[in-house]
């Protein structure tokens, strides 16, 4: 199964990381041509953010199979840290021809034109994703905070609004929708909002910065 992961937290150290590579390293020698062990050494990579290594292992592993989805992703992911958001952006369309209906992909892609400062593309792109995930928390976020950046800020409540029905509460969500109210000059509808939300169990001292912006 193809995982698409290497953005989350890993219980793994530094060190653990870096023996792994190791590992690998040592099991290339012996099977130069191995997709798996390249792939699994690009993942290692993008943990170590070792972005030009990751880069070259996924290289190579396209040079056998160009249409390697997790290769065109992790490839896309490293160029993106990078800046080099032309090269990412054309290994994301390139997956998506392939399996149009990733949600990763898709999010990738829209990060990217955001970066190229193509904002209508990633809008459309993420309206398409809202369709796809309805029930995901993840793509209204991601609408909601390029609406913040567009300051389309009435809009982006809603996707906010949209967000927590799904993920209650959930911590980078309630700050969000703070600072769409607090955008929006309803100081007291935020604070009121935060009050809520320490009630329900996010510890108010993470919420200070914003607290103190409600005081003006």
């Amino acid at each position: 199964m193809l995982l698409l992961v290497v953005v989350s937290a890993y219980s793994q150290t530094l060190k653990q990381w870096r023996d792994s590579l190791s590992v690998l390293n040592g099991l290339i020698q012996y099977d130069p041509k191995s997709v798996s062990l390249h792939l699994r050494k690009a993942a290692v990579n993008l943990q170590l953010l070792e972005w030009e290594t990751a880069i070259e292992e996924c290289t190579t592993v396209l040079g056998e199979d160009k249409k390697n989805l997790a290769a065109l992703y992790y490839r896309a992911y490293a160029n993106n840290n990078l800046r080099r958001y032309e090269l990412a952006k054309n290994d994301y369309e390139d997956f998506l021809k392939i399996s149009p209906y990733n949600m990763e992909a898709n999010l990738g892609l829209a990060y990217t034109f955001t970066r190229l400062n193509h904002n209508d593309e990633a809008l459309d792109l993420l309206n398409n994703l809202v369709e796809m995930y309805p029930d995901s928390s993840v793509v209204y976020v991601a609408r909601g905070e390029l609406e913040k950046e567009m300051k389309s800020y009435d809009i982006a409540l809603y996707d906010f609004n949209k967000a927590l029905e799904i993920a209650p509460y959930k911590q980078d969500i309630v700050v969000s929708k703070v600072e769409v109210l607090i955008a929006l000059n309803r100081r007291k509808e935020a604070k009121d909002f935060m009050d809520e939300a320490v009630s329900k169990g996010i510890p108010k001292g993470i919420l200070r910065e914003w607290y103190k912006k409600c005081m003006y």
